[in-house]
């Protein structure tokens, strides 16, 4: 049984996009058995920093094995899973540079386009850190060329974390100029296991609301 570590509670904005969707949906696609452990969101305790040093979610646990970010997590359940990487050496090495190119050369603009978006009080930064994640959004809407999964002709371990990635950009409109990768999510979120994790990831912290209310 694996064991995947989230947060006891978060505030409604993030309910949904927790990242411990990744791993939890890697699991239901493969079709191994997971459960959900919890630690505070804040304040971080000593034991969640041994764990984790930057007090983040997911950590994984499998075993005498633990692992944390997302990536890793999803990376080990594949390996787990012919059903997440192909066991073949082309297909494999397709899968892992699309694992990488998701986390390495698109998430991080995405994510300066948020930090920018909610935190800078600068107006100047947000139309640079738009244009940084429409160039690269276009290198990939170039070299997509009307396929339906990100690696290896079918769905892997790279769509779990692209798709992912990717929806953060969907839902904030920076698609609307690439309509192959806006129909690639709009596909891979539809998926039976996705839409399973994301609702109940939505329900878990709407439940603590109630616990928390209850004190």
């Amino acid at each position: 049984m694996l064991t995947i570590t989230t947060y006891d509670w978060v505030p409604e904005a993030p309910r949904g996009w927790v990242r411990e969707l990744r791993p939890a949906w890697a699991c239901a696609e493969a079709g191994l058995p997971f459960r959900f452990d919890t630690v505070p969101l804040r304040p971080k305790s000593p034991a969640h920093l041994a764990r984790q040093p930057f007090g983040q979610v997911p950590i994984l646990r499998d075993g005498d094995i633990e692992l944390w970010e997302s990536g890793a997590c999803v990376l080990h359940i594949a390996e787990r899973s012919e059903a997440l990487m192909p066991r073949d050496a082309a297909g494999r090495a397709e899968v892992l540079s699309l694992i990488f190119a998701a986390l390495n050369s698109v998430e991080p603009l995405e994510l300066f386009r948020q930090y920018v978006h909610i935190f800078d009080p600068v107006p100047a930064a947000q139309p640079s850190a738009i244009k940084a994640l429409q160039a690269r959004l276009a290198m990939l809407e170039d070299a997509w060329d009307g396929r339906a999964f990100a690696a290896a002709g079918r769905f892997t371990a790279a769509d779990i974390l692209l798709a992912d990635v990717l929806r953060a950009s969907a839902a904030a409109g920076q698609l609307d100029g690439h309509p192959q990768l806006a129909d690639y999510v709009a596909r891979l979120t539809a998926r039976p296991a996705f839409r399973k994790v994301h609702d109940e990831q939505v329900a878990r912290f709407q439940a603590a609301d109630a616990r928390r209310a209850a004190r």
